[in-house]
């Protein structure tokens, strides 16, 4: 079994599902809810896994199975955002390497989520590059420089991951880097609408 590395887990999972039309996360892929892929993915990568649900808890119960057992984070405001949600986990983190990911991708490949967490010193973080643009998910980040930075840029009035993205100095995996460890490039798909679970 590969030991664990010492890094929090963040899986976002507050999302309002607007195009699936139905909370997503607790439709069933594989006889499991969606959202047990990508926790399971990170708990078996990183030894903190901490979801971060909207203000009224998940819809859906975490695997009862893992060890240590994820941490539920909730959402001060509903629909707050993703950078929001990532300032309000990285304060509750135990660890200084944060993984990011979305509550809704099911095929995370446990290689690339490794490799995310190994930028190199004197970067904050590193992320994947796919058709020539960086993606904001998943993510590997500095949870110190992520806590200051996000929390500017949330009181700036943004939300996005990107606009995160865009303040540090991230490492820029190269596709024919990450996909070496991920050839279909699974580790980006996610499920944004009903169909997409049949072709995962």
């Amino acid at each position: 079994m590969t030991e664990r590395l010492r890094a929090t887990a963040i899986v976002l999972a507050g999302g309002r599902s607007t195009r699936f039309g139905r909370d997503k996360l607790s439709a069933e892929l594989d006889g499991v809810p969606l959202l047990h892929h990508a926790v399971r993915a990170v708990a078996g990568v990183c030894d903190e896994v901490l979801v971060v649900a909207a203000p009224s808890g998940l819809s859906v119960t975490l695997p009862h199975d893992l060890v240590p057992p994820p941490t539920t984070v909730r959402d001060a405001e509903p629909q707050s955002g993703p950078l929001v949600a990532l300032e309000l986990a990285s304060r509750t983190a135990t660890h200084g390497r944060l993984l990011l990911v979305g509550g809704d991708m099911p095929e995370l490949a446990p290689a690339v989520l490794r490799r995310l967490l190994a930028w190199p010193a004197g970067r904050e973080g590193a992320c994947l590059v796919a058709d020539g643009w960086p993606r904001p998910l998943p993510l590997g980040l500095d949870r110190d420089t992520v806590r200051d930075a996000s929390a500017e840029l949330v009181a700036a009035g943004e939300r996005s991951l990107r606009a995160l993205m865009g303040r540090l100095d991230l490492e820029h995996m190269t596709e024919a880097d990450w996909r070496a460890l991920d050839p279909d490039g699974r580790s980006l798909r996610d499920v944004d609408r009903p169909g997409d679970l049949r072709t995962h």
